[in-house]
């Protein structure tokens, strides 16, 4: 008799009801807020951090007159991850062979030239101007260096 009180009291402990009619939603909605909330802060500092370190570019388009461009003047696009070629010259217009409108005069003669074309900035009103671009370099037949330029600066 001993051992069926044993089994009958071991049962009671181990086998317990739930309430079905009261369900807990404490700890669901604090972790749902919880990483909304941290997606929040993500997000607005993402944000924070790229207006941030982006510089003011003009875009050639807003030049009436050439004789307003100056030293230092910055046109076309801040992305230094595509446009990762840089070169330096006098801006001059004519490519080579129907490769490139324009090239960049660089010292050591012609087979130094950069042949320039340009999806991004107007190249024409920056002719005969020191410049330094930055822009994306492609195979070509003719030219010795053919460039997409994505960015200039105006040196002198």
């Amino acid at each position: 008799m001993d051992k069926n009180l044993k089994t009958k009291n071991t049962e009671a402990d181990l086998v317990k009801e739930f309430n079905s009619d009261k369900k807990s939603k404490g700890p669901f909605l604090k972790t749902s807020l919880f990483i909304l909330f941290i997606g929040f802060l993500g997000i607005s500092s993402g944000l924070l951090i790229a207006k941030g370190t982006a510089t003011p570019t003009l875009s050639s388009e807003d030049i009436e007159n050439p004789s307003e461009i100056e030293k230092g003047m910055t046109f076309g696009s801040n992305d230094t991850s595509t446009f990762k070629d840089i070169a330096e010259g006098v801006l001059k217009e004519g490519g080579v062979d129907s490769e490139g409108q324009y090239h960049l005069v660089r010292p050591g003669g012609d087979s130094q030239n950069v042949y320039l074309t340009s999806s991004v900035v107007d190249l024409s009103v920056l002719i005969d101007r020191q410049i330094k671009v930055w822009g994306e370099t492609f195979a070509s037949e003719k030219a010795g260096w053919l460039m997409d330029v994505g960015r200039v600066e105006v040196l002198e």
